[in-house]
């Protein structure tokens, strides 16, 4: 059972404060996120405990106090701009099998505590999309989310209708922490992440999760005063779920040159089952007038996925911010690629050919920028989609767009409830 952690969350967290409560689910057509525990305030001593851990933290190395070392010992080991660099074994996560896990609800508690003057999440909901009940085993939920790296959320990316006070990471991580937690998924891939060794890894792997982490060669966060090192991709699967077969960090090249732009895909082997499949995250080039650079990126990430599935016979499911719309090369080949793959997010279009309006909206100097850009792509053939988590409504985003006091990112996360298909037995 878990040890319950609390005061350790808390000094990690950073903050202390009273509960925050939760809006009701709308009565729409959708099934029910799962019930979260009720906030209760934190413990008076708790929160001297974390209030007196804190207050020597620098911006690189945190140190947590005597009463949380043996636990927090890795958070030591936060790897600055330069050490990233000098250190090639930030690429794979430590073992975490000898620290002691944190009850979800405890954290998720805490997270709460550090929000409470912020309003409260807004609730969305998952969209039935089964066709069939035939799958004898739970479903697999992956979470797709470019979460905002702080560095270039406070640095580089001109939100100029976002406070300041918005950004700080303090809370800011507790928001992207909430919504983890909120949707709990068994796969989380994730973007523009760029404090994985001070705060994801060192928590999700105390929640039960295994993580990978692949930073860009030439990061913008580093450019960005008092950064927290690279950005890069990062993934986590549940141990207690799945088995690694194979993990590979992929370095995606463009008309043969090796590009800034990163992959990660892992097979995996669901422990009910027995079946494997493959799971990949990336991140392709941004802006505009980079459509052909993203095209051949694309091109090259699904030869590599062709390659590790062995010609399609693994299941294959690819998240990523593409920074594309649907109208791009790039799309069009992941929609045509012989993997035969389609995107998941299709499905909640009354004709389930049409993508959502949008999965990032924001504010910036140079104006209003709308666009559909993250996907979650899936083998047709052997995949079945159960549910998937809506977006917010244009009302819930607000006028002065993303990311808010509401919410923690330009980009929505992306969720989706997986099942193997009665024609993948055969399969891997």
């Amino acid at each position: 059972m878990f040890q319950s952690p609390r005061r350790l969350c808390s000094a990690l967290l950073q903050r202390d404060a009273p509960g925050l409560r939760r809006l009701p689910a709308p009565g729409l057509r959708r099934l029910s996120s799962p019930p979260a525990a009720a906030p209760r305030p934190a413990s008076p001593r708790l929160l001297a405990a974390a209030s007196g851990a804190v207050r020597s933290c620098s911006r690189t190395v945190c140190s947590m106090g005597t009463g949380t070392s043996r636990l927090y010992s890795a958070l030591a080991k936060t790897l600055n701009s330069s050490a990233a660099s000098q250190h090639p074994e930030y690429l794979v996560s430590p073992d975490p099998e000898h620290l002691e896990p944190i009850d979800p609800k405890e954290l998720l508690e805490e997270c709460r505590a550090v929000l409470h003057t912020r309003p409260p999440r807004y609730q969305r909901d998952f969209v039935d999309l089964r066709t069939d009940c035939s799958s004898t085993h739970p479903p697999i939920r992956v979470m797709q989310w470019n979460i905002l790296a702080q560095a270039l959320g406070e640095g580089k990316d001109n939100f100029v209708q976002c406070p300041v006070e918005a950004l700080k990471w303090e809370e800011r991580k507790c928001l992207i922490l909430e919504e983890i937690l909120a949707y709990q998924p068994d796969i989380l891939c994730l973007q523009e992440v760029d404090h994985y060794f001070d705060t994801f890894q060192p928590l999700l792997s105390r929640l039960g999760y295994q993580g990978t982490f692949f930073p860009k060669p030439w990061s913008p966060c580093l450019d960005v005063e008092h950064n927290n090192g690279p950005d890069g991709c990062a993934l986590f699967f549940l141990q207690n779920r799945f088995k690694l077969i194979n993990s590979a960090n992929i370095r995606l090249t463009a008309m043969t040159l090796k590009t800034n732009q990163v992959a990660i895909a892992q097979t995996l082997e669901c422990k009910e089952s027995g079946r494997q499949f493959c799971i990949a995250v990336t991140h392709l080039k941004a802006r505009t007038g980079w459509e052909r650079f993203r095209s051949a990126q694309g091109c090259d990430l699904l030869q590599n996925l062709q390659n590790i599935t062995q010609g399609a016979k693994i299941p294959l499911i690819v998240c990523g911010d593409f920074n594309a719309e649907p109208t791009e090369e790039v799309y069009k080949h992941f929609a045509s690629s012989s993997l035969n793959l389609n995107s998941a997010y299709k499905l909640l279009s009354a004709d389930g050919q049409s993508e959502p309006p949008y999965t990032t909206w924001k504010i910036r100097t140079s104006g209003e920028c709308r666009h559909t850009l993250d996907y979650i792509w899936y083998s047709k053939h052997a995949l079945n989609v159960r549910s998937a988590l809506d977006l917010l409504t244009e009302e819930q985003i607000g006028p002065n767009r993303l990311p808010s006091f509401n919410y923690p990112s330009d980009h929505l996360s992306l969720v989706c409830d997986f099942s193997f298909t009665e024609e993948s037995d055969g399969l891997l």
